[in-house]
């Protein structure tokens, strides 16, 4: 591809790194052979602790990379008014159904998260629970811009990733090896410290580890992972 501009520099390193929609299709579609922890119907423990605790207030929510929509789902019981986006169109077609049964109204999205075309400040909290470790080195700067784009002032944001060397991912290679290998080796971990690091221009309200025992019946979670929220 001919560079022209920022846009195709992007394009260009995505093209190196990021896995194909088709991935991501046959991921959620030959699910009942696979034992995947996030397969449920629980919600993140972290999540429901913000809600429980009025860490964020009910408004206009944005989750994305929602997969069966548990969360999102949720979060419309709870009163949020909920927009949901995944890559894949097998994960939407899982959240919708999952939705209807629940009998619940979620306006959900198959979509590119850095093709989405809400107006500014459209939302009061921006939910990502294991998007951002799938995310390539570069991809982190246009995240940050999608932040401070779709959230409102003094809008929140919460990120579960993956920990550095954990159970179940999170490569702690230098960013620079992604690119020499074309791979992100499943996915990116983080530390707490390369998250406030990332996330500098955000207030930080907390990062912590994933609480995974002593849940309920209805939470979900899973040991190294970190989890964080942060305000705009």
């Amino acid at each position: 591809m001919l560079v022209k501009d920022e846009q195709d520099v992007y394009d260009l390193l995505d093209s190196l790194l990021r896995e194909p929609t088709q991935f991501w299709d046959s991921f959620y579609k030959d699910r009942k052979d696979k034992e995947i922890p996030f397969f449920c119907n629980r919600v993140d423990e972290h999540l429901k602790k913000y809600v429980k605790n009025n860490m964020i207030q009910r408004g206009r929510v944005l989750e994305i990379g929602c997969g069966n929509g548990r969360n999102a789902i949720y979060l419309a019981k709870k009163g949020f008014s909920v927009t949901a986006v995944d890559l894949s169109q097998e994960a939407i077609n899982w959240a919708t159904q999952q939705a209807s049964l629940q009998n619940v109204d979620i306006e959900f999205y198959c979509e590119n998260i850095f093709n989405l075309k809400f107006p500014n400040e459209s939302f009061d909290f921006i939910y990502d629970s294991g998007c951002f470790h799938h995310l390539p080195p570069h991809r982190r700067i246009t995240y940050i811009q999608f932040l401070h784009h779709h959230l409102k002032h003094d809008g929140y944001f919460s990120i579960s990733t993956f920990k550095e060397n954990g159970k179940y991912g999170g490569s702690a290679l230098a960013d620079e090896q992604y690119y020499i290998d074309r791979s992100l080796h499943g996915g990116i971990g983080y530390s707490k410290e390369k998250l406030k690091k990332i996330f500098k221009r955000f207030e930080e309200i907390e990062i912590r580890d994933m609480h995974y025992d002593n849940l309920t019946h209805d939470e979900f979670g899973l040991e190294d992972f970190v989890v964080c929220l942060f305000k705009k």
